[in-house]
């Protein structure tokens, strides 16, 4: 699950976001970076899915 995770936030940013985190705030950013370019939402959706995974990995979820 992780691996189609990172796939999807270098092909569709913000469907990786939206398989992470959900509808919130960092969805919104990431679909306005997005938006801007390609490589700024994929930088983005990439740090926050390996973010994400290291809270998950300590328990602060």
């Amino acid at each position: 699950m992780n691996l189609l995770r990172i796939v999807l936030a270098i092909l569709l940013p913000p469907l990786g976001i939206f398989m992470t985190v959900g509808v919130g705030p960092t969805l919104l950013i990431n679909i306005l970076l997005t938006l801007l370019g390609w490589l700024p939402g994929s930088i983005h959706a990439l740090w926050v899915i390996v973010k994400h995974e290291e809270k998950v990995a300590r328990g602060d979820f």
